[in-house]
């Protein structure tokens, strides 16, 4: 009947608009909390750790990449920086070119330099390391991927073997680069494989401590802190992204205290440096195809100052940051030598700290 029609219509209208009122109030609970959370990660820090040790990364394929002589780039890192901290990626596919023939020259020459200074260095292994594309695949393993996977294992145990020994300047081996990320020109993560990585370094080595890295933002940590016995975070404070343009972070250094927290309580996990700290532009394609002006919009000098005093009131022990060839290419190349004083004056104050 028509009445009976009725009623079935405020019944199930009555209905809808129950759920969509619990709905709301769910909603409107969960952006509370993200709010709370947002007022809370931008509380400040006001204690900073200034004995915080500072490194860089150095990758020879990027400082020839952007025109720079690789060499005289790590040299002038080491001895006019004084810098003892040093992420050298070894990049499967510039060792191993054709399949079982191996050509270390660069990682030797690297790590003999940094072993004349005293330097600390962590050696990074795997498949995907620092530096686009991220993932550094000889062209003869690409398409066969369980060849990739037991030639990988192969490439890793011969690094491993040859620097274990006679090589006190490494300090950590890092396997892989962000691997719980998806990013770069990469296959599919394959944890399994990521595992068999990590205990097979752990097994040529047990002596020396194994760093697996996550992204500082976008990331919860847990599955890469709970396989490390030291864990790596990135931070990037500028970010230039596609539609929206330049982005800062809306979040302070208890951000990252927090997920501190988190890797403690849930992978037991104390054990944490910045293994890449932002100290380059963010810009809209290749860093050094831009103008200078728009490079400087995402990092210069007071940047470079900042992002190092954010990284500081984070409170770890070790700060390693990402950029350094991109310093040297300003002053050598652009005539803009203020990022590279900038650094020597923070290397220097931390030196004497």
């Amino acid at each position: 009947s028509a009445s009976g029609c009725r009623c079935f219509i405020f019944k199930n209208y009555n209905e809808v608009k129950k759920i969509l009122k619990i709905s709301g109030k769910i909603l409107l609970g969960l952006l509370g909390i993200i709010l709370l959370f947002l007022l809370y990660f931008n509380i400040p820090v006001q204690k900073k750790d200034n004995s915080a040790k500072l490194g860089i990364t150095f990758s020879h394929r990027y400082a020839s990449d952007i025109q720079l002589d690789w060499k005289k780039t790590f040299v002038a890192i080491l001895d006019d920086l004084k810098i003892r901290k040093i992420r050298i990626p070894v990049y499967w596919d510039l060792v191993e070119k054709k399949e079982g023939k191996y050509d270390f020259s660069d990682v030797d020459w690297q790590l003999a330099e940094a072993q004349k200074r005293n330097a600390e260095i962590i050696l990074v292994v795997g498949q995907k390391v620092p530096r686009w594309p991220e993932c550094a695949i000889p062209e003869w393993a690409k398409n066969d991927d369980q060849k990739r996977k037991s030639r990988l294992l192969k490439e890793i145990t011969t690094v491993v073997k040859r620097y274990k020994d006679n090589h006190p300047e490494i300090k950590y081996w890092q396997v892989e680069n962000e691997p719980f990320l998806p990013f770069g020109v990469c296959p599919p993560l394959d944890v399994n494989l990521l595992d068999s990585e990590i205990a097979l370094v752990r097994f040529i080595d047990p002596a020396r401590p194994v760093i697996v890295t996550d992204s500082g933002e976008l990331s919860l940590w847990i599955q890469a802190a709970k396989r490390a016995d030291v864990f790596g975070t990135t931070m990037y404070r500028t970010i230039w992204k596609e539609g929206i343009g330049y982005f800062d972070y809306p979040i302070g250094p208890r951000f990252f205290r927090f997920k501190h927290w988190l890797i403690k309580t849930f992978a037991h996990q104390d054990n944490a440096i910045v293994v890449e700290l932002q100290a380059e532009p963010w810009i809209k394609g290749w860093t050094t195809s831009g103008t200078l002006e728009e490079q400087f919009k995402s990092m210069n000098s007071q940047k470079l100052e900042d992002n190092v005093d954010f990284a500081r009131r984070v409170d770890y022990p070790e700060v390693y940051l990402w950029g350094a060839e991109w310093w040297y290419w300003l002053k050598v190349n652009q005539n803009h030598p203020e990022l590279w004083e900038t650094a020597r004056k923070l290397f220097n104050e931390n030196a004497a700290s």
